[in-house]
Order: C-alpha cells, then sequence, then structure tokens
C-alpha cells in the first residue's frame, strides 16, 4: 500500500496537462491556510469557562495565542527537516502525512479543550497539525515550480495562494460550527436583583442554594462581544457550551477527507521534461540574479544569500503574522469602543475576512509580477511600502481616539489591506526568489530550510505584539484608575482600589469596565494599545530591506559539477 505513495509510481505519462496539478495544490493549501483564522477561535477559547465573557479561570488570550505561535514553529521546523524526505519520497507520501496530522491536531486539541488541559491544545494543534502544516506547505510548492519553470512566481503564487485564502473560507466554516454547538451559560438576572459579593480572590459571586457561585457580569461595553447575542446582568460561570471544541472535531475530519483526495491527485514531471517550446532564460536576465546552474540542498547553507533571504522572509513574516494572530480583536480594542455601532462583532469577523481575501490576491499578484520587475525589485516595494504604512497606523488610532469618525476606519483599513498583500505576497515570491539564486533541482529542500525563518517569525510576531500589548494595558489600568473616585470603584466592584492587584488578575477589573465609571470626558486607552508594536514592526521591516538591496548571485565555487 505504501510503495502506492512513492515517487516513482506518480511520474506523469507523456502528454499530462500540468494544469491539473493545480487544483490539487490549492485544495492542500486552502485546508492548512486555515491556520490564519486562528484568531476566530481566540474569543471562544478565551471564555471556554465563563461562555459569554472571559471567568477568572478561563484562559488568557496570550496563552491561546500562543497555540497559533506553536504551531508556526512546528511548521517552519517539519518543513526544514522533510525537505530532503520530500525530494526522496516524492509529493503524495508527503501529503497524505500532512492530512493525518493536521485533521488528527484539530481531534486532539478538541479533546484538550473539552477537558480544559491547554497542553493538549498545544500538542494537538501546535505541534501535530504544525507538523501537518509544514509538510502540506512544501509539497504543493516544490512540485508546481518544476510543472511550471516558465512562469516561477506565477506557479508558487496559485498554491500559496490558497494558503492565504484558507481563511478566507475557513471563516464561513469556523464561525457557524461554533454557534451551531454554542449554549449560552445560565442567566441569573440583573445586578441590581441579586446580592453580588467579591471574594478574597477578586471573583464575583453570589448565594444559590445555600453555596457561593462564581458569576460573570456583562456590562453594557460586553454585550457586542458575545457570541451569541444576549442581555447585560449576571451568568452563573460553568455552564453552558462554548461550542469550540465540536468545531474542531468537524473540521478535523472535513480537512482530512480534502486533503487525502488532493495528495492522491499529484504528479511528478519525468526528469528532463519541459513545457514545449520553452527555453530557460540566459544568465544575465534580471541583471545576473536567475541562475542556470544548481546548488546543493547543503551547500546552500554555507552560502550568504541563503541568510539573507533568511532574514527577508523572517522579518517580512514577524512584521505581519503579529497582527495577523489577533486581528480581530485589535479591531475591536482599536475602534469597537470610538465606534461601537459600525464595529461589532460581525465587522471584525469581516475584517478577518478581508485579510484573508487581500493576503489570497497578494500572494497570486506580486508572485506573478515578481516574473516581470524581478525578485529583489519586488521585495524593495515591499519593505519601503511597508514601513510608512505600519508608521501611520499609531497616528490613525489617535484620531480615532479623538475624533471618531469613518475617514479614520477606512484609512485603517485601507492601510492594513495593503500590508496583508505584501505579506501574502512575500511568501509566494519566495520560492521563485530561491529558484533564481540556488537553481531548481533543490528548491523543494532548501525552502523548507528556510522556513524555519517562518518559526522564528511565529514566535517573535505573536509575542511582540501580545506582550507590548499586556504591557499597554497595564499602564492603561493604572492611568485610568488614578482619574476614578474611589467611592465609585467601591460600589461598581464591590472592593476597594487597595484590592486592584487581584480584581486585576481575575478579569474583574478591565478597562472597559473602568470607562464606565470614568470621569465625564475621559478618553479611553483601548484604541492606543498596539502603537508600540507598530513602530517595533517598522524597524523590523528596515532590516529585512537592507538583506534584500545587498543581494548578490551564488559564488560559482557552490555550484554543482554535474
Amino acid at each position: 500500500m505504501v510503495s502506492v505513495l512513492l515517487k516513482d509510481r506518480i511520474v506523469a505519462a507523456p502528454g499530462f496537462n500540468r494544469w491539473l496539478i493545480v487544483p490539487a495544490a490549492l485544495g492542500i493549501h486552502l485546508c492548512i491556510g486555515s491556520v490564519y483564522a486562528w484568531s476566530l477561535f481566540n474569543p471562544s477559547l478565551i471564555k471556554r469557562i465563563g461562555i459569554v465573557t472571559s471567568a477568572a479561570d478561563d484562559w488568557s488570550l496570550k496563552s491561546v495565542v500562543w497555540v497559533f505561535t506553536v504551531a508556526i514553529v512546528f511548521l517552519g521546523l517539519s518543513a526544514a527537516v522533510a525537505g530532503k524526505w520530500l525530494e526522496n519520497v516524492g509529493p503524495r507520501m508527503v501529503g497524505v502525512v500532512s492530512a493525518c496530522c493536521w485533521g488528527g491536531g484539530f481531534v486532539i486539541g478538541g479533546f484538550g479543550i473539552i477537558s480544559g488541559q491547554l497542553w493538549l491544545l498545544y500538542l494537538g494543534y501546535g505541534v501535530i497539525g504544525g507538523c501537518g502544516l509544514g509538510l502540506g506547505y512544501v509539497s504543493p510548492v516544490s512540485t508546481l515550480i518544476r510543472w511550471f519553470p516558465d512562469r516561477r512566481g506565477m506557479a508558487t503564487g496559485m498554491a500559496i495562494m490558497g494558503f492565504g485564502g484558507g481563511a478566507m473560507i475557513a471563516k464561513f466554516m469556523i464561525e457557524p460550527l461554533i454557534r451551531l454547538f454554542h449554549v449560552p451559560a445560565d442567566y441569573l438576572g440583573s445586578v441590581d436583583s441579586l446580592d453580588l459579593l467579591t471574594d478574597e480572590s477578586g471573583r464575583r459571586v453570589v448565594e444559590i442554594a445555600g453555596a457561593m457561585k462564581e458569576v460573570v457580569i456583562v456590562g453594557a461595553n460586553d454585550v457586542s462581544n458575545m457570541i451569541l447575542s444576549g442581555q447585560e446582568g449576571v451568568y452563573l460561570v460553568g455552564t453552558g457550551t462554548v461550542g469550540v471544541a465540536q468545531a474542531f472535531f468537524s473540521l478535523g475530519a472535513i480537512y482530512f477527507v480534502i486533503m487525502m483526495c488532493a495528495a492522491f491527485a499529484y504528479r511528478v514531471p519525468a526528469e528532463g521534461w519541459k513545457p514545449e517550446g520553452w527555453e530557460p532564460p540566459s544568465e544575465t536576465s534580471q541583471h545576473g540574479m536567475i541562475t542556470q546552474h544548481h546548488v546543493h540542498i547543503d551547500e546552500a547553507l554555507k552560502t550568504p544569500q541563503f541568510y539573507q533571504l533568511w532574514v527577508v522572509l523572517c522579518f517580512n513574516v514577524t512584521a505581519g503574522i503579529g497582527v495577523l494572530a489577533v486581528a480581530k480583536t485589535m479591531m475591536k480594542e482599536i475602534f469597537g469602543t470610538t465606534l461601537p455601532n459600525i464595529v461589532d462583532f460581525g465587522f471584525a469577523s469581516t475584517y478577518v475576512l478581508m485579510i484573508s481575501l487581500f493576503n489570497m490576491v497578494g500572494r497570486f499578484f506580486w508572485a506573478s509580477a515578481s516574473d516581470y520587475m524581478g525578485r529583489r525589485n519586488t521585495y524593495w516595494i515591499f519593505f519601503t511600502l511597508g514601513i510608512l504604512l505600519y508608521c501611520s497606523i499609531p497616528y490613525t488610532a489617535h484620531q480615532v481616539s479623538i475624533n471618531p469618525t469613518m475617514v479614520w476606519l477606512v484609512y485603517f483599513y485601507a492601510a492594513t489591506m495593503i500590508i496583508f498583500t505584501m505579506y501574502g505576497g512575500g511568501f509566494a515570491t519566495i520560492p521563485a526568489y530561491l529558484a533564481d539564486i540556488f537553481g531548481t533541482r533543490y528548491v523543494g529542500g532548501i525552502h523548507g530550510r528556510l522556513l524555519t525563518a517562518w518559526s522564528s517569525a511565529g514566535v517573535f510576531g505573536p509575542v511582540a505584539i501580545t506582550s507590548l500589548r499586556e504591557i499597554s494595558v497595564t499602564n492603561a489600568i493604572k492611568d485610568l484608575m488614578s482619574k476614578i473616585d474611589p467611592a465609585a470603584f467601591q460600589a461598581k466592584f464591590g472592593a476597594s482600589m487597595e484590592n486592584a492587584d487581584q480584581l486585576i488578575a481575575a478579569k474583574t477589573v478591565t478597562i472597559t469596565k473602568l470607562m464606565e465609571i470614568a470621569p465625564q470626558g475621559t478618553i479611553d486607552p483601548t484604541s492606543s494599545l498596539y502603537n508600540t508594536t507598530m513602530y517595533l514592526m517598522a524597524v523590523i521591516l528596515f532590516i529585512a530591506l537592507i538583506a534584500n538591496a545587498t543581494m548578490r548571485p551564488v559564488n560559482s565555487k557552490h555550484h554543482m559539477k554535474h
């Protein structure tokens, strides 16, 4: 049975239509590309116990964002390790293993959510699912480059376009599935109708049948963040079902079936095959940046060009992936309080959809354009324009906090969409860049090793954005508390300001709840929580710009002799 999966069993017959490989490549990339929709799980995962809003023992946003980070880390590591294996066994074998890992990862992660074992979610979705991501990512790319040597950029753009578009399709699956299985927590009544107490740990509790039960309070600013529409008031912790675990099980089964079908559709070209009437371009084209020689996968690691491209990919991804991991949350925090009638739960979800759409379009557009402009010139555009756009976002956030008009929302939307076209374009263009620099014989393996840059970016980006956000949140809460009347604080939270640390840790005190009792005219600090991060991303892109600007052809001593 295993022999059916091997490379020598899937060599295409003469006259095979190379365009038949495109749907198979897209099928796998659309499935694994749903990792970009991870932020759609965040609102549910951080309410696993509280259901309607976060309870004291619920997972934090930072802890669930790290699941996404682990998945990206193992994407890069598995791609690096499996690069040589791919060259030996072929794309069908790799695709089948990818389907088992990605689908199985969802199932294991679902059990982790049900049992409250965060480590199982990390193991399933993060480690095992991440390995499925890496294996599924490299197999279509290397295959298409061999089938389309005449249009390398377009070929990689077609495959990786699917990865960028996976989140767009996933949106229409994830949220409906969560809502389908969602059961709201038990509603106890309004705040005024109950005798609420605050225990020593800062939790809100109420007496039910002689026992003290933990509750969560949904205020006016929290209603729009509920998964299903509800009302203000008090809800009993530990009742209801958030629905995300059942969504995991369903998605795992769907992705497994699609990826298995796609893997069995793979074919590889015969040795020496080339498109009819096509001749390789001369090495003088695009200023000598396209080689007709080949560099062995191990020899590539000895060239400075490999590490320059590593920096280019890592820093380009770092600048975008941190924002991707919290996209829905960021949109709500920057504009949800200033334009609440427009930027509600549905609007933020649609924003994630549009990120996926522009990410997908950018992958095909920029990769195809690089066939004409050259890869290095394409990255010049990515980095120079990206620096300007990232630096403009803090200004936009500040302006909307003092003058909440639609123009700032429109600008933010447009700026981030352009950023994500270039983020996706960077992914799609890098395999063709590698083929130009190192030749096509070992491009799959070299690409796999370069994806360790993605692993690193998967750590740097989310850690930077969540850590800097936490610092900003802490500073914002302290600043707000300095403006609030202690008596009003006591009446609102049932405890004095001296117990602020416990109340903050228990999620009883938040920026949104403090704003409900803040003096008239107090500016909500939520929109500025990401300013420091945006400036850091601009600096990172500048370093990548330098690495790209100094790119030169590989020294001939590294070329294979036969």
